[in-house]
């Protein structure tokens, strides 16, 4: 069965339950605390990420012609200077094929628990893991941890649990027995056999490439494949670590460490198509824009392929309880690591008459004050305006902000953070706009910009909100509504638009957050994405069952 199995079967059997019942449930402490992690664990990962910057990251994996590397800190504006193995694809995919043929034969218990124990070392690595997701993303360390950290391997986990509740769902063996009434019965033998999709091809994004990239890296392995991690150029040291635990383990266990493989490469000289294209190439798992989606789409009609692009995530406004705490609540998401969250909400959809609060009826004007209010207050504070917003990890970011402010009135701008050079800050953008000026917010407009949108009354907000969803994709919705009878419409309307609804949020939960074992990540029913974090579609499709007939003995 495998001693790694037997090691951490406990969590496996609690993961696969959890899947079950949706409630909450995870093995790997958020809490970045000594008592946890080891008193001198977040000096230890601190001086550990500091003896890398500058060096050539230790990798046992072959390459040809000059180590790559450009990320960049959006902390500090410095250069890492760690340089990475240069990924060459025919080299990748030929060592892929050689190591996959063992790994492909591998008992399911011997696959699971390798991936088990990968988790369990990349947990053990959490503060590591965060310094690098920190200066690569540029998410505030606390964010950085817990997403990075133990909430991107809770993912993992997932889809492991997943993945193996599906292998294990039909026997291996089986006698079959066809009576033919005096004469002698048809008795066969029968033997399935898992049989890996193809070689994985995970392609990384720059903000949250562990949460975003574990799914898919762990739903291929354990299935049989072989994986290689294509990271962003600009945010490689997180899943590089990965992929460096990965290799260990498994040649630690006597496989090749070929399994799983890291292709770096340049933002002027990449390779992520010419790798989807290879015909070695089974699985593609890819988050990204919608441009480079729609490529994979169009191209990879023969390859398995999972995305998760991008959203306009509504937010309708009918009615609120409390004002102050809707808005703190919905400020909080806007500000959120500076709006670069799948997740954020962007557009704001507001009746022009204004909606009843507790205060009597706030117009539409009142609700776009009290928004910036909250969102001002929020950040008064710089020590938690920090923590909250953490940087820009693109300058790019910067430049979008700059042209979303002609769209429309500005109600609250965005600016730098004060005293925070050079580390790269925006505060959230709330622009006004009409209901028909579609064009300015029917696409997304990644970071930290927001809409709010006049429209006639809440019935046409709520129309306008689903069908810019199910048209152009959302990964989220939000409602606050004071009427029931609306909850209920708007519940329906955006489940049609295959668009989740949080209702009336207040206090420390908010639209952004996807809770593993519980949230489905992305539902693959709008433009946002095919694929959804994590179900049973994303997992039994990387392997087949092949099945083996002989006659039984008498």
């Amino acid at each position: 069965m495998g001693e790694l199995f037997a090691r951490h079967r406990g969590t496996l059997e609690a993961a696969v339950a959890t899947t079950t019942r949706r409630t909450y449930w995870s093995p790997y402490p958020e809490l970045p605390s000594g008592k946890i992690y080891g008193e001198t664990a977040k000096d230890e990962a601190a001086a550990a990420f500091a003896r890398l910057c500058g060096t050539l990251f230790p990798l046992d994996q072959e390459s040809s012609g000059e180590p790559v590397g450009e990320e960049v800190s959006p902390w500090t504006g410095q250069a890492l200077g760690i340089r990475y193995p240069r990924g060459e694809v025919a080299h990748l995919a030929a060592a892929a094929e050689r190591a996959r043929v063992a790994w492909g034969k591998a008992s399911v218990e011997i696959r699971v628990g390798i991936a088990l124990e990968i988790l369990a070392r990349l947990n053990r690595d959490s503060f590591l893991i965060a310094n690098a997701v920190q200066h690569t993303t540029g998410q505030s360390f606390a964010m950085a941890f817990q997403a990075g950290g133990p909430h991107a391997q809770d993912r993992g986990l997932e889809a492991v649990a997943l993945a193996y509740a599906e292998m294990i769902r039909f026997p291996a063996r089986a006698r079959w027995e066809k009576a033919l009434g005096k004469a002698t019965p048809i008795v066969l033998d029968k033997e399935w056999r898992l049989v890996p999709r193809g070689i994985g091809l995970v392609i990384g994004c720059a903000t949250f490439p562990t949460w975003n990239g574990y799914p898919g890296l762990f739903a291929s392995l354990v299935s049989g494949n072989a994986v290689i991690v294509k990271p962003h150029p600009m945010a490689v040291l997180p899943l590089a670590l990965t992929v460096r635990t990965a290799r260990r383990v498994l040649e630690e266990e006597g496989f090749d460490p070929n399994v799983v493989q890291l292709a770096a490469d340049t933002g002027v000289q990449p390779i992520t198509k010419r790798l989807a294209a290879h015909s070695a190439i089974g699985i593609v798992d890819f988050t990204g824009s919608p441009a480079f989606g729609g490529w994979l789409r169009e191209t990879l009609r023969d390859k398995l392929l999972f995305t998760e692009e991008a959203g306009t995530n509504p937010v309708v406004i009918q009615g609120v309880r409390d004002l102050a705490a809707a808005c703190g609540n919905l400020a909080f998401s806007l500000s959120l690591y500076s709006g670069q969250m799948c997740t954020a909400p962007q557009n704001i959809f507001v009746p022009a008459a204004g909606i009843p609060t507790e205060k009597g009826r706030i117009g539409f004007e009142g609700i776009g004050e009290a928004l910036a209010g909250a969102i001002d207050e929020l950040l008064a504070d710089s020590a938690r305006a920090a923590a909250v917003l953490g940087t820009i990890q693109n300058p790019a970011t910067l430049e979008r902000i700059a042209t979303a402010r002609g769209l429309g009135r500005v109600m609250r701008d965005s600016a730098p953070l004060p005293n925070a050079a050079p580390a790269r800050t925006a505060t959230p953008l709330l622009v006004a706009l009409e209901a028909d000026n579609e064009p300015a917010y029917c696409s997304e407009w990644f970071g930290p910009i927001a809409f709010l949108i006049r429209c006639q009354d809440a019935e046409d907000a709520l129309s306008r909100a689903a069908r810019t969803a199910k048209s152009r994709g959302a990964i989220t919705a939000a409602l606050w509504a004071t009427d029931e009878a609306f909850i209920a419409h708007a519940a329906d309307t955006f489940a049609d638009a295959g668009a989740p609804l949080s209702v009336n949020l207040e206090g420390p939960i908010y639209v952004n957050q996807a809770a593993a074992f519980s949230d489905f990540h992305v539902t693959g029913a709008n433009p946002a994405g095919n694929a959804t974090f994590v179900d049973p579609a994303f997992v039994a499709g990387r392997f087949r069952l092949c099945g083996i007939r002989r006659l039984g003995a008498g």
